[in-house]
């Protein structure tokens, strides 16, 4: 399972890259449409949703997990992007693979 707290700051992947941070920013965007952070957001969050379909850790323990140590903001965020609280969601994807395998 991969850990997604802690993640490279952009200086540091412009360093890395050999790039100024400017410059970084640009092709990162060009690339994928949208900044590093909101980059990195979507895709905490898309690992937590992997994490509600694939495990029974508590939401609490998945929120910690992908970096969201507010729970209270991850709850509410995560339902903005999915249009569920994370336990519906996780209740959801349940229902539909219980479904499936009938």
């Amino acid at each position: 399972m991969r850990d997604t707290r802690r993640t490279a700051r952009p200086a540091e992947q412009a360093a890395k890259a050999g790039l100024s941070l400017s410059r970084f920013y640009e092709l990162f965007r060009q690339a994928t449409g949208t900044t590093p952070a909101r980059y990195m957001r979507r895709r905490r969050f898309e690992r937590a949703a992997e994490m509600l379909r694939t495990t029974d850790l508590s939401v609490k323990e998945i929120a910690n997990h992908t970096g969201s140590f507010d729970f209270s903001h991850f709850v509410r965020d995560f339902e903005k992007l999915y249009g569920k609280s994370p336990r519906a969601y996780r209740r959801a994807a349940r229902n539909a693979r219980a479904a499936s395998d009938v």
